[in-house]
């Protein structure tokens, strides 16, 4: 964690229990964060390969303004024996905007990169987010569990409806397949076991319909039959997990004659 050379350090546990570096009266209170945001409240979705950068800001403020925040994103159940993860800022310093003498935002950006910072699927989901502010008098918060906030495996889904034309009353046999991102060998790779809402929307219709559910197999493939009513479109639609997000695949047109 970051410490401005100005400002006197102090640990997250001394912070949670409400006790500051330097000591002084009750009067000097602690800075306060009023709003925290991590990616502009979505989600931090990385693919198998490309490295994801992402914003988080910090509405602090203190009677003596606001100097500088800092912002680590750690996962696992603990600091002391527990973290498996960790993601720093890419600044050495936050860029604050002040909205007031007392109150200022400031922004970091960090960056979460497969194989290095992301080194294994298995920190996919809900990770914790620690916040430092740092007052103009000396006076420091902290917070390691300030937060949480997900970081997911990019997902992908297809489909695919056949035969194509199809005579009105036959039958249509509509595959695809559910992905992810898999982190460690930089690929996306079949999610198993998954339920996948098969929808249909009749041409010149403006929304869907669900038609079944049904689950992905082994390798992520998905595969089911329909009798074919109408002209228009099949879609597969997977609601997402923790560690995955939501995805639908685009549209599939079927001509039934």
């Amino acid at each position: 964690m970051r410490i401005p050379a100005t400002v006197a350090a102090v640990s997250g546990a001394l912070a949670l229990t409400g006790l500051a570096v330097p000591a002084a009266s009750a009067a000097d209170e602690l800075p306060k964060v009023s709003k925290v945001s991590v990616n502009s409240g979505l989600d931090i979705v990385v693919g198998p390969s490309a490295a994801k950068k992402f914003t988080v800001s910090v509405t602090a403020s203190h009677s003596s303004g606001i100097q500088d925040v800092d912002v680590d994103l750690w996962h696992g159940t603990n600091l002391d024996a527990g973290l498996d993860g960790l993601l720093l800022p890419n600044e050495g310093r936050a860029t604050c905007t002040a909205a007031t003498a007392t109150t200022s935002t400031c922004k970091l950006t960090i960056t979460a990169a497969p194989g290095t910072d992301l080194y294994g699927n298995l920190l996919a989901g809900t990770w914790h987010v620690a916040v430092g502010v740092f007052a103009r008098d000396g006076r420091v918060y902290w917070n390691d569990y300030q937060t949480t906030h997900r970081v997911q495996r990019a997902s992908t889904l297809t489909v695919n409806a056949t035969p194509e034309p199809v005579k009105k009353g036959k039958t249509i046999t509509v595959t695809g397949k559910l992905a992810r991102a898999n982190w460690e060998t930089f690929k996306y790779a079949g999610y198993a076991a998954q339920p996948v809402k098969l929808q249909f929307k009749k041409k010149g219709a403006t929304a869907y319909t669900t038609l079944k559910t049904i689950k992905t197999n082994s390798t992520g493939v998905l595969s089911t039959t329909v009798k074919a009513s109408a002209d228009g479109y099949f879609r597969y639609v997977f609601a997402g997990t923790s560690t995955t997000p939501a995805v639908s695949a685009a549209g599939d047109f079927i001509d039934v004659r």
